[in-house]
């Protein structure tokens, strides 16, 4: 990997930026786009239509979110790269919050596959009971909403911890650093409100998310674009051999 972005810091700052758009603007698409497009809250039978007529679109999603977990993986390394000069700690433990989110948003992924199955294996949806389309579609889908919201509590952690590194760096704007722990706490609110009052959430979203979307765009095209001080960060190496 040294051979394709070289031994300093920004060519490996700018692959995490790389792959953090790609995490970016597949997350909106396979957990944004996607489900706003085929999901009909409240209503399995229609869901399950709409399943049906955007076969193509809901596969996508889940190919999407398939892309978005596997970068995640090396991400995390990148990530615990970047900031171990920091504090090798909390970098460890931003490496080990993105890996276990992954594999919590891993396993909820086979629940969205679910209705896939169901629906190829069964009648067409236009002759489901509303039980059978509930069994079948709704169930699945909540519990892959639920999985989700879960799996976005390590990830506002994850915010939270980067938000720090990122603050007590020198080799990245502080600015960033803020945004990243509002951010998280953005992703903690919308979770335990999922978790606690699906009712209330409802009222919050999108918005919620709004901040965390900023921060994370901020930070992954700051990584893209303008990669990291690469002075700065030599002065952090130097001084953890110390």
């Amino acid at each position: 990997m040294e051979r394709i972005v070289g031994s300093s810091p920004a060519g490996w700052a700018r692959l995490a930026g790389a792959l953090y758009l790609i995490v970016f603007v597949g997350g909106f698409f396979a957990l944004g786009f996607v489900p706003a497009a085929t999901i009909v809250a409240g209503d399995p039978t229609a869901t399950a239509r709409s399943i049906e007529g955007h076969e193509l679109l809901y596969r996508s999603g889940l190919a999407a979110h398939a892309v978005i977990l596997v970068a995640n993986v090396p991400l995390a390394l990148l990530f615990y790269y970047l900031f171990h000069v920091v504090d090798r700690g909390i970098a460890l433990l931003v490496a080990a919050l993105v890996l276990v989110g992954t594999a919590v948003e891993t396993a909820t992924t086979f629940f969205g596959v679910a209705p896939l199955v169901a629906l190829s294996s069964a009648q067409p949806s236009t002759a489901l009971t509303s039980e059978q389309a509930l069994m079948l579609v709704g169930l699945p889908l909540q519990v892959q909403s639920i999985g989700v919201a879960i799996a976005l509590v390590f990830f506002g952690f994850y915010c939270l911890s980067v938000g720090y590194l990122v603050f007590a760096s020198g080799f990245l704007p502080r600015t960033i650093g803020v945004l990243m722990t509002i951010g998280g706490l953005a992703y903690l609110v919308n979770s335990f409100a999922n978790l606690l009052s699906p009712g209330f959430a409802a009222h919050l979203f999108p918005y919620v998310l709004l901040p965390s979307g900023i921060a994370e765009g901020s930070l992954c095209l700051w990584l893209l674009i303008a990669a990291v001080n690469v002075r700065r960060w030599h002065e952090r190496a130097g001084a953890v051999l110390v």
